[in-house]
């Protein structure tokens, strides 16, 4: 892991991307006038973690680890219980498990190599999803939790991108962008009962933005990875 090197990997537009999450979930924070910290600190570490995952570097699922432990507390508060244990229970281990995988298929030191989904990848991930969706409905539906069909929803599309982010696949985006529409409309929800949640809902509509990019700039690396490997074989 470089941090020095990481950090000079990024474009202008990177750090543009950055400061503005940085800075619409610090507005929304103040604008809520609540000033539930913990809601703040875990969107902060949320978008810093995204900008790092859509460079493909490690750094941003050691910070998807810490992000799953802020926001499983803020999900407990809310009696969002789906969220905490997708977060806790799923999120945070294969964030763990990522960052073992990504460790050990580098494509430079601060770029993971991109994998070319199969067949049999697509499958095992659309039947898991489909069964941990199913186990999970009901679990939610005994623990008593707020906006239950949108929580499963977040259930099904947060397995099926923790499950392409292990896989290195380019299509992790896609997966946590339909997740963030998910959450932003449960975090407007949880807003109107309490404002002290609104950093929350800029939150996930700053990770929809970065998720879009992450989705943008793992094709590039794809395709400019591709090339270079084409340029070894003709020399």
């Amino acid at each position: 892991m470089h941090i020095k090197k990481s950090l000079e990997s990024f474009t202008k537009f990177d750090w543009a991307l950055w400061l503005t999450s940085v800075l619409v979930v610090t507005i929304s924070f103040v604008v809520s006038g609540s000033f539930y910290w913990l809601s703040l600190i875990a969107s902060l570490v949320g978008v810093t973690a995204l900008i790092f995952l859509a460079k493909g570097n490690v750094i941003g699922q050691m910070l998807t680890v810490l992000f799953s432990i802020l926001y499983a507390m803020v999900s407990f508060r809310f009696r969002y219980y789906g969220e905490m244990i997708t977060y806790l229970g799923m999120t945070l281990p294969t964030a763990s498990m990522a960052v073992v995988t990504w460790l050990r298929h580098p494509y430079s030191d601060v770029e993971v190599k991109v994998n070319h989904l199969r067949k049999w990848h697509v499958l095992v991930v659309a039947v898991l999803t489909v069964i941990v969706t199913f186990l999970f409905y009901f679990i939610l539906k005994y623990f008593g939790t707020s906006n239950l069909f949108f929580s499963t929803i977040s259930i099904t599309t947060s397995f099926a991108a923790a499950s392409l982010m292990i896989l290195r696949s380019p299509y992790y985006a896609i997966a946590y962008a339909g997740n963030d529409i998910v959450l932003i409309i449960l975090w407007i929800l949880a807003s109107m009962d309490d404002l002290s949640f609104l950093p929350m809902v800029f939150c996930f509509v700053m990770f929809f933005a970065n998720d879009l990019y992450g989705y943008y700039n793992w094709n590039k690396m794809k395709q400019q990875q591709g090339n270079n490997i084409n340029k070894m074989r003709v020399f």
